[in-house]
């Protein structure tokens, strides 16, 4: 998982320094930064990327206080003090030799228009709680597995990142170049400010790149911002599947909010476990609950996905903590651990990892290590389309590689088969919106937009639990059950025998079941398996067949039977009764105009009756046509 802030005051690199720095700690006033983090038995930053050379720093090279002021406050060289001297004495002048030093556009230089520069952005990424779990109450060898997981698959994202995301940006971003590498400072976290287990590191990236002509200019910034959940996607599919690789695991998924995605956890560690390390979700529910009935007081109605969202980023706010005085990491595992076996037990405590191991083994015996492509690119393409309908590359590829991770189950893939299906989905299932105009410059291939022309399943109401009231289906659900549709059709239209007249190809109802959107994937039917250098390939019957499938699939078996409650909980809703009213009236205003009027004549013997001569025609539905074409 991977969040991202701005840092934009130029005395941020404070926080950092006495707070992050510190194991998101509280430094004590007047205690330098390496002694603090000696005394307290913290690990210290570290430098990364590829832009580090220019600045003649080397890739795991402690991060210093003065480097971080230099830096990350003034965006200067980290070895400025040196080099502003030697200026010095060679006879320059003091505002030649600071100048000499700054990297890019002066940040004095900024503020003086009014503006705001963005000095860095700081990207935190964590694995998932069960795997947190798993580092914090394992031994040595488990420990070590995960955190080198967790170091290489940051290593990944960022490298992905600087292959095809970062560029520098000059003339007020009409000019543009690819940015031959970043610099980072990281620093690995253990705990939250409650002392519960989260593994977590911080990596601090300098909104500043070097050109091959040796000037510095400002990243684009908004396009890191556009592929921050791509990267998290990469980030979690590369360390889930060494973790599970090297130990020997499986994930199921989680639901942790409901209607909303779920989480791929390992398999084993149980929910009380994780409960018991996110402290902050039962912190938060009584005020998210507060906030909610305040909402609904001033709105007359419920929240919203975009409200939630919201309601739920103000009770974190409320119920963040101060910063605390961090603990050695070996003291935090004896805390976590004394207070794992007073809650759980020691056999659960010491059994965890055999057991994940025992449900994973049983887990990859059903999961093979192939998947579908061409299953794999329904799947994508069906489920960005009905959360985004509009839609760029950056967001089919975090699909993809979520599409991996659910799929697999932990299992290693072929590098660049995220890519790959990314690709089919955007070639064989969308088209592109974005038209090039002439005289102007051609947008780079992922900044196109694009569509498809699936079904756009309806929306119906969800039964709540415990006292809740009912809930309408989320954008998430509603995509789940367009890819699950699609899917079954394509699944049939593969299996069923070709029709003799050359019509579709029979298939069967390709309405998602009551145990496919919950039981393990790996006890359904097996996916057809891909030949190495062979697509699966649709006619266009099949084609046809499968979308035509697809489009009757707005509401599946498993949402009338299991999950929704009684229709009138959400067919006799005021809105729908006062529709309901008007069909009525509508209806009966024309049965009457019929008995009202003239009965229709036979026709003579002689001849046919010219209004009989009139041809029907009977409206077609507008199902099949997709968001770009209604008008």
């Amino acid at each position: 998982m991977l969040s991202v802030a701005k840092v934009q005051r130029r005395n941020a690199w404070r926080y950092y320094v006495r707070g992050v720095a510190f194991g998101d700690g509280r430094r004590p006033v007047g205690q330098s930064l390496k002694g603090a983090l000696e005394k307290a038995g913290l690990p210290a930053g570290v430098w990364m990327g590829r832009g580090l050379a220019a600045l003649g720093l080397t890739a795991g090279q402690t991060v210093t206080e003065r480097q971080m002021e230099l830096v990350f406050g003034e965006l200067r060289h980290p070895d400025a003090d040196r080099i502003e001297r030697e200026l010095l004495d060679g006879g320059a002048a003091p505002e030649t030799a600071r100048l000499a030093t700054v990297l890019g556009q002066p940040v004095e230089e900024i503020e003086r228009r009014k503006a705001h520069p963005v000095l860095a952005l700081d990207f935190t990424f964590r694995p998932q709680a069960s795997l947190s779990v798993l580092w914090a109450l394992g031994d040595d060898p488990t420990r070590y597995v995960i955190e080198r997981a967790h170091e290489r698959a940051i290593a990944t994202a960022l490298r992905w990142l600087e292959d095809e995301v970062a560029e520098i940006r000059w003339s007020s971003g009409r000019q543009r170049a690819k940015a031959p590498g970043l610099v980072v400072a990281k620093w690995r976290h253990f705990d939250n400010r409650d002392g519960a287990p989260l593994l977590h590191t911080h990596c601090l990236i300098a909104n500043r790149a070097q050109r091959p002509d040796g000037s510095w200019y400002a990243l684009d910034t908004v396009r890191l911002y556009q592929h921050v959940v791509a990267a998290g996607t990469l980030y979690s599919l590369t360390m889930t599947t060494e973790v599970c690789e090297e130990l020997g695991l499986a994930t199921v998924p989680r639901e942790v909010t409901p209607g909303l995605r779920p989480v791929m956890e390992i398999a084993g560690v149980d929910q009380e476990l994780i409960d018991w390390s996110a402290t902050r979700r039962e912190q938060m529910a009584p005020v998210l609950e507060r906030l909610t009935d305040e909402y609904v007081h001033k709105h007359k109605r419920l929240p919203g996905e975009r409200g939630r969202h919201g309601l739920g980023w103000w009770a974190a706010q409320e119920t963040r903590r101060a910063k605390k005085t961090p603990k050695p990491f070996e003291q935090l595992r004896a805390w976590w651990r004394a207070s794992a076996i007073l809650r759980f037990g020691t056999a659960m405590v010491d059994g965890l990892l055999e057991r994940c191991q025992a449900i994973g083994e049983v887990i990859r015996e059903r999961v093979g290590p192939v998947v579908d492509t061409a299953l794999a690119a329904v799947d994508v393409a069906a489920i960005v389309y009905t959360v985004r309908r509009c839609f760029a590359r950056r967001h089919v590829l975090a699909e993809a590689r979520r599409h991996l991770l659910e799929t697999l189950r932990g299992r290693a893939f072929t590098r660049g088969l995220d890519d790959y299906i990314a690709d089919a989905a955007l070639s064989r299932h969308c088209r592109q919106l974005t038209v090039p105009q002439k005289g102007r410059r051609a947008p780079a291939p992922d900044q196109l937009s694009h569509t498809a022309d699936f079904g756009w399943p309806d929306r119906w109401w969800i039964a709540g639990t415990d006292g809740t009231p009912p809930r309408e289906s989320s954008r998430y659900e509603r995509a789940r059950v367009a890819s699950l549709a699609l899917q079954n059709a394509v699944r049939n239209a593969r299996t069923a025998p070709a029709a003799r007249d050359g019509a579709p190809p029979a298939t069967t109802s390709a309405t998602a079941r009551t145990g496919d959107h919950h039981h393990d994937q790996a006890a359904a039917a097996p996916h057809a398996v891909d030949h190495p250098d062979q697509d699966a390939t649709l006619t266009p019957a099949q084609r046809a067949a499968a979308v035509h499938l697809h489009q009757q699939a707005a509401m599946p078996e498993e949402y009338l039977e299991g999950r929704t409650t009684d229709p009138a909980t959400w067919l006799y809703t005021p809105k729908n009764l006062a529709r309901l009213a008007a069909f009525t009236e509508a209806a009966e205003a024309r049965s009457r105009i019929v008995a009202d009027g003239p009965q229709p004549q036979q026709p003579t013997a002689d001849g046919a009756d010219p209004a009989s001569q009139q041809q029907h025609h009977t409206p077609r539905s507008d199902q099949g046509r997709g968001a770009g074409r209604e008008r």
